[in-house]
């Protein structure tokens, strides 16, 4: 928005041609979302307290957490928002990428909303049915799946990019349906079933959101691309105002769920928020980069399964609980511990998925 009247006022003086600049804008954005955040923050705070929306706690989950019963939930509504107004702030309007990960993030809210408001409603912590909330999902990751298929231009956008090779690039075909599918549904599953902590969540997403930017803009610089050996994908340049709207609102948001938490996010945020991270990899091509990444998403996504299969199948757990930070937390770890020591592992994460863009 404020891109096509600064086109105006250049006009006028030139300096106003400095926020033409995609890095500018980038970093606007995120102080953009970051003091939307923090401004918001407090008043939200109150009103979920006023409006006793408070957080459902597992009865059979560890007996640390009891206490956070009643904390506000529903805090990502705070993240969403903050995304959305800087994006549209400071992102190009006319771009299709930008367009796609901000529709995939806010219906993906949309259903942890409505997840998280039955949960309030009925007074449990179960919500949308496990089949309702994956029909739904499907449907929001099918469609942006089926849309970038026949959307796309070029060859590179349907080619599955495989790090730390140079020529290494399969064409996938229709197989790029499912895939983006599982990338996205799986990402945004992924993060809603690792956000059991405070903060356990939100840091990781940052810090993903942040590396996939730098491979936004990677790919869409001619130069940049063809220098690193990676496609040039026109337009995926603009996705970096996205990403810097993601961290500064994160940050934000960090600031309050920060241990001991003064609000959680709920799934209206952890299932935009993966959404999110799943759409961006696939648009930049680095849906390989992002499973290495988001490595402690996938620990414990796969605990889960593991976990389950376990037990129907031998009748024994393979964890004391599910997912993975549960574990550790009922072998005696503070709560802090886990946190801290699960975003170390992802800071090493992303090194190894920024590695990719030079080591080939």
């Amino acid at each position: 928005m404020l891109l096509y009247l600064s086109e105006y006022l250049v006009r006028f003086h030139s300096g106003f041609n400095v926020f033409q600049y995609l890095t500018l804008r980038a970093i606007l954005g995120t102080l953009t979302a970051l003091l939307i955040s923090l401004l918001l923050g407090p008043l939200l705070i109150r009103r979920l307290s006023f409006h006793q929306i408070g957080q459902r706690v597992r009865t059979d989950g560890p007996q640390s957490h009891l206490s956070k019963a009643g904390t506000p939930t529903m805090g990502g509504a705070l993240i969403l928002v903050s995304i959305a107004v800087a994006t549209l702030l400071w992102g190009d309007l006319g771009n299709r990428a930008l367009w796609v990960v901000l529709i995939v993030t806010l219906l993906f809210g949309l259903i942890g909303g409505a997840d998280d408001y039955l949960k309030l409603k009925y007074g449990n912590a179960r919500g949308l049915s496990a089949r309702a909330k994956y029909f739904w999902q499907s449907v929001a990751g099918l469609g942006a799946a089926l849309f970038l298929y026949f959307s796309a231009t070029l060859p590179a956008e349907t080619q599955l990019l495989v790090p730390f090779f140079k020529d290494l690039a399969p064409e996938l075909g229709l197989l790029f349906v499912p895939l983006v599918y599982f990338v996205i549904v799986g990402a945004s599953n992924a993060v809603n079933l690792t956000d059991g902590l405070d903060g356990l969540a939100i840091m990781p997403t940052v810090l993903i959101g942040a590396a996939l930017g730098i491979f936004a803009y990677a790919s869409g610089n001619t130069n940049i691309a063809q220098y690193l050996h990676i496609p040039y994908l026109p337009g995926a340049g603009e996705i970096v105002v996205f990403c810097g709207a993601l961290v500064g609102a994160g940050l934000g948001f960090l600031w309050f769920n920060t241990y001991p938490a003064q609000v959680f996010m709920g799934d209206v945020g952890a299932l935009g928020l993966g959404a999110a991270l799943g759409v961006i990899a696939v648009l930049v091509r680095q849906e390989i980069v992002l499973f290495i990444m988001g490595g402690v998403f996938v620990m414990e996504t796969l605990s889960v399964i593991l976990q389950v299969a376990s037990f129907k199948l031998t009748g024994k757990r393979i964890f004391r609980m599910a997912p993975l930070h549960h574990h550790f937390e009922l072998k005696g770890w503070p709560e802090p511990r886990v946190i801290v020591r699960f975003w170390i592992i992802t800071v090493v994460l992303v090194l190894v998925g920024l590695a990719s863009l030079k080591i080939r």
